[in-house]
């Protein structure tokens, strides 16, 4: 009975990740196919084959391959580190503060972000010797700055800290940054239009050297979480459970926090602010395969890796040749998502 169990348990964890994997690769070949001038598959696989192994030689038409090289692809996997990061990010603050609501957004981390990023662009800051580097860098400061006070104004509220106090002070910390950005806004003169169009989201017109600006920085927060999923599983049942299960909690809170905050800043810093993506991911990921931690962070990249591309799909096509910010398309499938989140937590407390 045992050894049966066992074999299910494996069989279903193959199957999610077979699921969420095809899901990132068909993803990625509809959104490099579909666009202005239609990309037959087989060429995409010609092309990305004849790149990877020069053996391999097609005679495929010039055009197409600059569409795939230098437009679509490096477009694609930008979109798709993006929708990662926000999704192992917002699953990560859910676990650590046991609350399907906590997301990069709500809690002001995104918000942060966004001021390191607009004072970046605003006054064209590079710090010596890490110059195209200062972006991400300095909305990651920002990012987890912004996690810091929100947890020292949440602690002089309310002691015990609830999560709800977070979420609201999250909330409250956000809405004052958006005004701040809104100021800035206001003062700006020829960044005017640069800075709208990156805090309404978008991966449009950003090759290759974008992607080796938030890979590090993936890399990095990601590896981070994943090795702090068995601490995440433990916190998920409560701080002092955790604690006589022999989990350094106040260290491992911090290294959560400050990968989130890793992953949050360097998303912002090459996308600009794309909301509920942190939100509606890991909940979805929860709800079809489980709350371990060891698997809900790697699928949630592979499945808010695919989500972001497809939403970038269709900003560029729903309405083309005109192209719709990505956080427009993300928050009008999250919003009403949040709304039912809330509404279920609602009926659970009522039955209660």
């Amino acid at each position: 009975m045992q050894r049966l169990s066992i074999r299910k348990f494996l069989t279903n964890t193959y199957l999610a990740y077979t699921i969420a994997f095809l899901f990132l690769i068909i993803s990625m070949i509809f959104a490099i196919s579909i666009g202005t001038v239609s990309v037959p598959i087989l060429t995409i696989i010609q092309i990305i084959g004849s790149k990877l192994f020069a053996g391999l030689t097609y005679d495929i038409e010039p055009m197409f391959t600059s569409i795939v090289m230098n437009i679509r692809l490096p477009r694609v996997i930008l979109s798709g580190l993006v929708g990662a990061a926000l999704a192992i990010a917002g699953a990560a603050f859910q676990g650590l503060l046991r609350n399907p609501l906590a997301d990069p957004y709500t809690l002001g981390v995104s918000s942060g972000a966004s001021v390191g990023a607009v004072l970046t662009l605003f006054f064209h800051l590079s710090i010596p010797f890490i110059g195209s580097y200062t972006l991400p860098v300095l909305s990651i400061l920002f990012s987890f700055l912004s996690i810091f006070l929100v947890l020292i104004f949440a602690r002089q509220i309310d002691r015990a800290m609830k999560v709800e106090t977070i979420i609201l002070t999250g909330i409250i910390l956000s809405s004052f940054l958006g005004a701040f950005i809104s100021l800035m806004i206001a003062l700006t003169g020829d960044e005017l239009r640069q800075i709208i169009g990156w805090l309404l989201g978008s991966v449009s017109m950003r090759g290759w050297e974008y992607i080796k600006i938030i890979l590090p920085f993936f890399i990095i927060g990601s590896f981070l979480l994943i090795f702090q999923a068995k601490e995440l599983n433990a916190m998920s049942f409560g701080e002092e459970r955790a604690q006589h299960l022999g989990v350094d909690v106040r260290k491992r809170k911090f290294l959560i926090l400050l990968a989130a905050s890793i992953l949050t800043g360097a998303a912002v810093a090459v996308s600009g602010t794309i909301g509920f993506v942190g939100l509606v991911i890991p909940h979805l990921c929860r709800i079809l395969w489980g709350p371990d931690h060891k698997h809900l962070l790697p699928l949630s990249i592979l499945t808010g890796s695919g989500f972001l591309i497809l939403a970038d799909l269709l900003s560029r096509t729903i309405i083309s040749p005109t192209e719709l910010p990505i956080g427009v398309i993300t928050a009008l499938i999250g919003a009403p998502v949040f709304a039912a989140i809330l509404l279920q937590r609602r009926g659970r407390n009522k039955r209660g």
